[in-house]
């Protein structure tokens, strides 16, 4: 069995004592072969704190020596699963998305066998595996994870929940990016819809599904409908300076550039002072 030999991030008091539960393990596996669960346990453990760390060489090679300890026991799935998950994730959100595809198809695999709670784990990881899709631009199936995972999460959290609009604005870039304005308009109407109802009218996510929204009728040629947008969801972060001083200029900075797209260069100059003197004052 492999030893886990990356650096490790040794001043972490959360590392140590994960490091420490490691060799505890390891000593009772030479001695008691059948201790082999605890090792992957413990291993599932030391890479967290690794990851939280941010040594994320050691906590690869952690999960992937927990992998390896497990691969011929007969270990609950969840176990597993959990490892599968940390290893997916870890790897996608450092770049290497498709080095995470198939440690994120088999945790999700092993999440639905589970079933209950841990179907809704399965659907957000098709949704974590969804946009890595998209992100490769093989559209058709990130589409198809996004719609399983709002299947999902519809039928446990009912339609009314954020989690549930984040995969409808999810659906709906997707179908921005593969060329499908209306679909995409579609998705983030519903999507804004639910923000509204769960989060209320003043919260930065509804700015952003405004902002999602007013893109795609711009796309549309709707510009009257995407000014319209565009303005509501200014005024809701500007009501929320400074703690939404970045979103507040990257939504003005986009809006600015669809008015003089549009040749409405006057509202855009007004809008750029406005935004200089707004973000000064924060």
């Amino acid at each position: 069995m492999p030893e886990n030999t990356a650096p490790a991030t040794t001043a972490n008091p959360a590392v140590q004592s994960a490091l420490k539960a490691v060799e505890a393990q390891r000593e009772a596996v030479k001695e008691f072969p059948g201790k082999a669960p605890g090792l992957v346990r413990a291993l599932q453990t030391l890479g967290d704190a690794q990851r939280d760390a941010g040594d994320v060489p050691a906590a690869e090679a952690s999960y992937r020596e927990a992998l390896e300890a497990g691969k011929d026991l007969e270990l609950p799935t969840e176990v597993m699963a959990n490892v599968r998950t940390s290893l997916a994730t870890l790897l996608d959100f450092s770049g290497r998305e498709a080095e995470s595809l198939p440690y994120y198809e088999e945790a999700i695999s092993n999440h639905e066998a589970l079933g209950g709670e841990n179907a809704e784990v399965a659907a957000q990881l098709r949704n974590n595996l969804a946009m890595t899709y998209k992100c490769m631009d093989k559209f058709a199936l990130a589409e198809q994870h996004y719609l399983r995972s709002l299947e999902t999460l519809e039928n446990k959290r009912g339609r009314k929940s954020e989690s549930v609009a984040c995969v409808f604005n999810n659906l709906g870039s997707l179908y921005y990016a593969a060329g499908f304005p209306d679909q995409a308009k579609e998705m983030f109407e519903d999507g804004l819809q639910i923000r509204t109802e769960v989060l209320g009218e003043r919260h930065r996510d509804v700015a952003q599904s405004l902002c999602n929204l007013a893109t795609a009728c711009h796309e549309l040629k709707d510009n009257d409908a995407a000014q319209k947008h565009f303005e509501k969801s200014l005024t809701i972060l500007e009501s929320q300076l400074p703690q939404e001083a970045r979103s507040y200029e990257a939504i003005g900075t986009d809006y600015v550039a669809m008015l003089e797209i549009i040749g409405e260069e006057g509202k855009a100059a007004a809008l750029k002072k406005r935004m200089e003197k707004v973000l000064a004052a924060v």
